[in-house]
């Protein structure tokens, strides 16, 4: 199961993140977000470990804004979180991780994703809102059990130390990874590292769970 930190926008903060080796950490460059990290030096991020894979997160972005910002702060992923097609997602795909997020209610038809297999390498799945993530709402992962396709996902929208031991109880042969934020905070963007590293303890106990059974 991999982690990933998104919304992070404060150098300290990130250093102590990345000290609790996520597999990804996530920058936000929606301008309406309360995480946006477009004031970040790209400093700050030139020396975290290249074993993380920095994700530069996006939403209705002009393509030549997101080539600036990959080349700026040396992202290895995209996660494209707005109404993006198929065809825009495939013009990154040969050069960053192409990770395309979707809002999720009880409505949501999972046959539109078939146009994107083979131009990203993970979907997203989030809590649908008008905000485009960060709610800190989860929403009913039963729906899960629709998704068909082969390529691996995220969950992300709310989870949370009440809600992570139930993770486990997911058993898609797709879920690939989980994706901590909102309620990982003390204010937005800034991460409280003692929750973190319950929530890290928690993944990795079930995940040794699950290789032993």
């Amino acid at each position: 199961m991999k982690i990933k930190v998104c919304g992070l926008k404060y150098p300290d903060n990130i250093r102590a993140i990345e000290a609790l080796e996520p597999k990804y950490m996530g920058f936000i460059f929606y301008g309406r977000s309360p995480r946006f990290a477009g004031d970040l030096d790209a400093d700050a991020l030139a020396a975290i470990s290249p074993e993380i894979i920095k994700t530069g997160v996006f939403v209705n972005e002009r393509a030549e804004e997101i080539e600036a910002l990959v080349d700026k702060y040396d992202f290895k992923a995209v996660q494209l979180h707005g109404n993006e097609s198929p065809e825009f997602v495939e013009r990154f795909k040969d050069r960053v991780q192409v990770l395309k997020a979707f809002g999720v209610n009880e409505d949501f038809d999972f046959e539109q994703l078939k146009d994107y297999v083979g131009k990203v390498d993970h979907f997203l799945f989030d809590t649908k809102t008008d905000a485009h993530g960060g709610s800190g709402k989860t929403f009913n992962w039963d729906i899960l059990n629709k998704y068909t396709l082969e390529v691996p996902f995220f969950l992300s929208g709310g989870l949370s130390l009440d809600n992570l031991d139930q993770i486990n109880k997911i058993k898609h042969p797709q879920f690939y990874g989980v994706d901590l934020n909102s309620k990982f905070e003390t204010a937005p963007g800034l991460k409280d590292i003692e929750k973190l590293k319950q929530a890290f303890s928690l993944i990795k106990q079930d995940n040794t769970h699950e290789v032993r059974s």
